[in-house]
């Protein structure tokens, strides 16, 4: 029996298509579709019903690039270097190598009559809940998507939420093995589902359907989207070397007596940390000075050991903060659609129980100029020019996005990009003193983060061998989507016992990955733990903490890095001015091996160096592919092996298989 309702080709067309200087529109009653050059390779899509604009997504200004268009009735084609797209009558998309004419990524339909590859469902106010669907490909790998913790580096078959939590960070672009990257370029919350069938990007609120697409080698893709959406200043010589930081040293007597140690003993240490609760109260970005009496004096001596002081500056403000009532007054927090403007509940000094704190609007030009104010005059001002941006998904509880409203937009709309708003508040500050070398290390980010000197870094993360595992892949999928400078605590942060043989097999296991990461940082909450207070402090997490033998390979690591710190700072340069990230899977520098493509326990630290972490208690030997396409030297034997073969290395607790490619040479002796 034929259908009662017409198919989609037995329709009569409605569609126009037109040239608009390079941009091909497509109208088809109320929807419009624009595939417009972006860059290089490159190209961004937006679909809207009646109007587009602009948005709330993370590109830049429009790269010059040149597009050729073509429209031939009921079909279009658009070319702008090795990308091409075709739209159809219907207005599904499919995106092409533009020599070959292969299939890179194409629209799929989410039901052969209705709605077609994209779907609206109104909201309310000119808001939609969103889809947009394609094709699933047999085979394909894809890679990115920011930083989770479930253990994975191939992303295919996961379902992720698009939304910031402590340790999940989402950053909405992935990497194909077929050789394209897609940005979903929206911070609105959502999901993505990168199934067998279909892979399909959701946001919950927005007003319109906006990506971008380019294709490419790895590198190739990792250059067209630095290019977009910021490339990363180049890192400062200090922040390559070893940061010291445990939960919490409670005294300015306290932290400097660990700095003076590290000098005693004649370790390398570049920056330690003064972590949260040394305020009066949440909010008042300023030292407590029963604690913490001469700050300008500490810097100084820190100076004098060439220790920078890192401190900790968190977005949220409790009812007692100096700040608090100035900042209400102004409209320079979240505000909230229904109930009181609080957004959680957190210890304060001098309070019996948990108070209310409002977290600042970042996406509010005026409240980060005053939150900035602040960090100015209570710590810039006294010589502290590095800063430890926590907290900053914003960590709201309970996690009611739908009743928050940001001068940017709704929750559901803008949340996501909260985290580089913020980063960004501080990176301006900083420069408009003077200051061109910023680091601010941050919890969570989204698409853009890198262009305002974030250092991300993997979360509270349980201090297990496990943990130690999925973090190998979480910072290779940080590195893939566009973030070159991260960093884990090592040893974990929930816990771990000193005294514990077994954690002591941890943390050097811990150490000798984190030496080979963009970021070399030490911290952790150690047992005995206290519960969470401003008298909280936690057990001892120096590298002297684990006993004589843990500290002669701990302090031995540490030496290693100092020697190795002009490879890690060529392989910064390359970032910022390429947008290649120093710490890669094996397939990002060996695209054409096929077995490369599967790896996910071992990464290249640029182009030079293969690192196989040690992740199994016990484990004194592991194996590690070797790619095709290069010899690999052994360091400590001298063995010369071909690549695209599987070895049985060693690894004794001392180290952990480390190769060198081809003729390199490099200090790792």
């Amino acid at each position: 029996m034929p259908s009662l309702f017409p198919q989609p080709q037995d329709e009569i067309s409605t569609a126009r298509f037109t040239d608009n200087a390079g941009a091909l529109t497509r109208r088809s009653n109320h929807e419009i579709v624009r595939i417009e050059p972006w860059g290089p390779d490159s190209l961004r899509v937006r679909v809207g019903l009646d109007n587009l604009v602009e948005g709330h997504g993370a590109l830049s200004e429009r790269p010059a690039a040149e597009a050729t268009v073509e429209i031939d009735g009921e079909c279009a084609r658009i070319t702008v270097g090795a990308l091409a797209a075709e739209i159809d009558d219907a207005g599904h998309i499919r995106f092409l190598r533009a020599d070959t004419g292969d299939e890179l990524l194409a629209e799929q339909p989410i039901h052969f009559w209705w709605p077609g590859p994209r779907n609206f469902t109104a909201t309310g106010n000119g808001y939609h809940y969103i889809e947009q669907c394609f094709a699933a490909y047999e085979g394909e790998r894809l890679f990115g998507l920011g930083q989770h913790t479930h253990g994975r580096l191939d992303q295919k078959g996961v379902v992720l939420d698009l939304v910031q939590r402590n340790a999940e960070v989402s950053i909405p672009f992935v990497v194909s093995s077929r050789g394209y990257g897609l940005l979903w370029n929206n911070p609105a919350i959502g999901r993505v589902e990168l199934g067998a069938t279909a892979t399909r990007w959701v946001a919950d609120s927005a007003r319109q359907i906006d990506y971008w697409i380019t294709a490419g080698t790895p590198a190739q893709i990792a250059t067209r989207y630095a290019g977009v959406t910021g490339h990363a200043p180049m890192l400062p010589e200090w922040a390559a070397g070893f940061w010291q930081s445990k939960l919490r040293y409670r005294t300015q007597q306290e932290l400097l007596e660990v700095a003076r140690e590290y000098d005693r003993r004649g370790l390398p240490l570049s920056v330690i940390v003064c972590d949260f609760f040394h305020w009066p109260q949440l909010g008042d970005w300023r030292f407590e000075p029963s604690e913490w009496p001469d700050p300008k004096a500490m810097v100084e001596e820190l100076k004098a050991m060439d220790i920078k002081l890192m401190v900790s500056v968190w977005p949220s403000v409790s009812v007692l903060s100096s700040n608090y009532q100035p900042m209400l007054h102004a409209g320079y927090f979240i505000a909230t659609e229904r109930g009181a403007p609080f957004h959680a509940d957190w210890p304060d000094r001098h309070a019996p129980v948990r108070l209310p704190v409002a977290f600042y609007d970042a996406t509010n030009p005026d409240a980060r100029r005053y939150l900035w104010d602040q960090v100015r005059a209570n710590y810039y001002e006294t010589g502290i020019k590095v800063f430890w941006l926590d907290a900053c998904e914003p960590e709201i509880r309970p996690g009611h996005v739908d009743n928050l409203r940001l001068a940017a937009g709704t929750g559901p709309e803008v949340l996501n990009r909260y985290p580089t708003d913020h980063a960004r508040g501080v990176y301006e500050g900083m420069h408009e003193q003077g200051e061109t070398e910023v680091v601010s290390l941050i919890r969570s980010a989204w698409a853009g983060s890198q262009r305002w000197g974030a250092a991300l870094w993997s979360g509270d993360i349980p201090a297990t061998f496990e943990s130690l595992a999925a973090q190998v892949r979480a910072g290779l999928n940080v590195a893939v989507s566009g973030i070159p400078w991260w960093t884990t605590d090592i040893g974990g942060f929930h816990g771990g016992d000193a005294r514990s043989p077994d954690y002591r097999e941890l943390i050097v296991r811990w150490f000798q990955y984190g030496v080979w990461c963009p970021l070399f940082r030490l911290h952790g909450d150690r047992e005995p733990r206290n519960p969470l207070s401003q008298g909280m402090s936690g057990g001892p997490n120096e590298i002297w903490s684990y006993g004589d033998k843990v500290y002669d390979i701990l302090s031995g690591i540490l030496r290693l890095r100092e020697r190795i710190k002009p490879y890690v700072l060529e392989q910064m340069t390359v970032a910022a001015a390429e947008g290649i990230p120093p710490m890669r899977p094996l397939w990002f520098d060996f695209p054409d091996d096929e077995d490369a493509w599967g790896i996910d326990d071992e990464y290249c630290f640029g182009p030079s160096v293969l690192v196989a972490p040690v992740t199994v208690l016990g484990a004194r030997s592991r194996r590690v592919y070797l790619p095709a396409g290069a010899n690999w030297a052994d360091p400590w034997s001298g063995e010369i092996m071909k690549g695209g073969t599987w070895v049985e290395a060693a690894a004794p607790l001392e180290r952990i298989p480390v190769y060198l490619r081809d003729d390199a040479q490099l200090p790792l002796l």
